[in-house]
Parts: structure tokens; C-alpha cells; sequence
């Protein structure tokens, strides 16, 4: 993909804009069925990611869906956030060759996800999804940044919690997702959710930071506009230059995400290093492993998913604007 800012397409949004006013009627048809089957509320833990934009959650989805122990949001549920559970069942019956007959869509059964992305947007239509649409729908807003209180209890977390039960009913397995949306104010989120098991991804900050100051360029032309997260604090960073801006930003953000899961039980989250991971994905799949064991939701011995990958930290900048950032990393928060 060669676009991270792909213009929007009339014609598809008018068309689900049509298709989501019965299917969100479907949607809390099947949500009461499953609260009179005793599934009003997920029954394992569900992943929330949180980490800096460009810190690697992206990767982090793709490979917790490669396991094959968890189902994540993909692009073809995206197009149908207002009714998550029934288009879980929709994918399973579409595209899961445990539900084919014949050959009828052999074209679709042979649909695979790999690891690739721009700016977090992927191809393929069981590629992994950010699914900010379906935190949009239910927080009110579409911005990383702090809710504060009002805005958290104007959220139907029943709801919330309902369609989160559906989607890991629909799959037959726990859900993850990334939750950059509630990642300032992770102490009321952890209540509010209390299946939720977060997983901080955090990227060393000068390369965190570079590949920042990048998507500004890709995303608007312009690396001055701002991209993505305004974590607590982000205002202080409006009139700095842009190498002070994104130093700035990923260290309050790491600051702030910190802060927030340092004040919950130890069993409630994990900090996974970007780098680490990279390096060797076994020490994560040991401890997302006996989180759920002692949740009583023992995962596989085994997966298949990669256990390595190619770190893509590079210095990109000369070394006068490498320098400039490196003492800028250094002076944040």
C-alpha cells in the first residue's frame, strides 16, 4: 500500500449507511439472545492494546491473530462495526473453510491475512482492523485522547460488554483489539471492563518518535501537522518544532499509559518491548498464557504463528536532525 490517507468513497458510504440500520436492529436482536443464553458479558479475558501510534500495536494484533488462538477485528468486519457479533458470524460463514460446501466460495476460503500495513491500514479483507469505528459508535468521538469522566459515563458499557461477547461467542475464541481510545484513562476503563487484559507495546522513543515524524509527512504532506495521539499534557508540545513535537508525544504517551496500568492488579496488563518482541515472541506467548490459565481459560501448548521478526528501527534522519531529536527523547516528559 502506497497511500496512508486513501480519499473516501461516496458510493460505499451511502451503501452502508443503508445496510446499518437493519443490521444494528439484527445486532441487538442477537445481543439479547445471547444475554438469555448467560453471555451478556465476554467469559475470557479480552486483549486491549495500547501503546504510542507507531509503536508497534499494529504488529502486535496481526501476530496475537496468526497464533490462531484469538480473534481479532478485521477490514471485512470494519464495514459493519455497528453489528460486530453478526459480522463475526458472517465472516465465519463467508470466509472460514470449516463452514464451506463445495467450492461454492473456494475464492473466499482461500483468503489469507499477513503481516503487512501502512500507517495501520492493511489489505485483505481478513486483515487485521484497527475497528476505530466501533470505538467511535460507542465512545461518542473519534481522537486518542483522555475522555475524562462525563465522557465515560455517557458510554453504554453494557452494551459495550455485550457486543464484546458476541464477537468472542461468534469466533469461539477471546477477542483482541487494539484500545488506544481508552488508553489515558486505563484505571476507570479496568473497572468498567473487568475482563479486559491490556498489553502496552512500547517502542524504544527515538525510533518511535522518527517513524512519527514520517506518517506526518505521509499522512498530510507536512511533517508541522500534528498525527494521531494527544496524550495528557500534549498541549505544552503546541508552537515546539516538529522533532520536539513527536519526541515530546511518544514520551507523554508512555508516561501517561504507565501511570495508568501501574495502579492496577499486576495480572490485569502486560509491557511487551517492541524490540523484545522482535527479537523472540515465546516470552510473550508464556505470559499471555498464564494469564489465562489463571483465568481459567487455558490457551494452546503451541501456535503458529512467527516467533521472530525483523526489527525495523533504522536511523532515517541526517545526523543533525538525529541528534536534534536524540537530545529532544532525552528531555520528555
Amino acid at each position: 500500500m502506497s497511500n496512508g490517507n486513501p480519499e473516501r468513497n461516496p458510493r460505499l458510504d451511502a451503501l452502508l449507511a443503508e445496510l446499518a440500520g437493519p443490521l444494528e436492529a439484527a445486532e441487538t436482536r442477537l445481543v439479547a439472545e445471547q444475554a438469555e443464553a448467560a453471555r451478556a458479558t465476554p467469559r475470557q479475558p479480552v486483549i486491549l492494546i495500547v501503546g504510542a501510534p507507531r509503536s508497534g500495536t499494529t504488529v502486535m494484533v496481526q501476530w496475537l491473530q496468526a497464533t490462531g488462538a484469538f480473534a481479532v477485528p478485521t477490514n471485512f468486519m470494519a464495514r459493519f462495526a455497528g453489528a460486530p457479533g453478526l459480522a463475526a458470524r458472517l465472516q465465519q460463514a463467508l470466509f472460514n473453510p470449516d463452514f464451506a460446501y463445495g467450492d461454492q466460495l473456494a475464492d473466499l476460503t482461500a483468503a489469507r491475512a499477513d503481516f503487512e500495513s501502512d500507517l495501520g491500514k492493511t489489505r485483505g479483507a481478513l486483515a487485521a482492523n484497527e475497528f476505530f469505528f466501533f470505538w467511535r459508535r460507542h465512545l461518542g468521538h473519534g481522537s486518542i485522547e483522555p475522555l475524562g469522566r462525563e465522557r465515560l459515563a455517557a458510554v453504554d458499557w453494557t452494551r459495550l460488554r455485550a457486543e464484546l461477547a458476541a464477537l468472542e461467542s461468534g469466533f469461539g475464541l477471546p477477542f483482541a483489539l487494539k484500545g488506544l481510545m481508552l488508553q489515558y484513562d486505563l484505571p476507570a476503563v479496568a473497572e468498567l471492563l473487568p475482563e479486559a487484559l491490556f498489553v502496552h507495546v512500547e517502542r524504544e522513543p527515538f525510533f518511535n518518535a522518527q517513524s512519527l515524524l514520517r506518517s506526518r509527512q505521509r499522512f498530510h504532506g507536512d511533517e508541522r501537522q500534528w498525527y494521531s495521539s494527544r496524550p495528557p499534557g500534549s498541549e505544552r508540545l503546541d508552537g515546539l518544532d516538529p522533532i520536539e513535537q513527536v519526541a515530546g508525544q511518544v514520551q507523554l504517551d508512555i508516561s501517561a499509559v504507565r501511570a495508568g496500568l501501574e495502579g492496577l492488579p499486576p495480572e490485569r496488563w502486560l509491557r511487551v518491548s517492541y524490540e523484545e518482541f522482535c527479537s523472540d515472541t515465546a516470552p510473550l506467548w508464556r505470559a499471555l498464557a498464564e494469564r489465562f490459565a489463571a483465568q481459567g481459560s487455558p490457551l494452546p501448548a503451541s501456535h503458529g504463528a512467527p516467533g521472530s521478526f525483523r526489527v525495523t528501527n533504522r536511523v532515517e534522519l541526517d545526523l543533525e536532525r538525529a541528534a536534534h531529536l536524540t537530545a529532544a527523547c532525552q528531555r520528555f516528559p
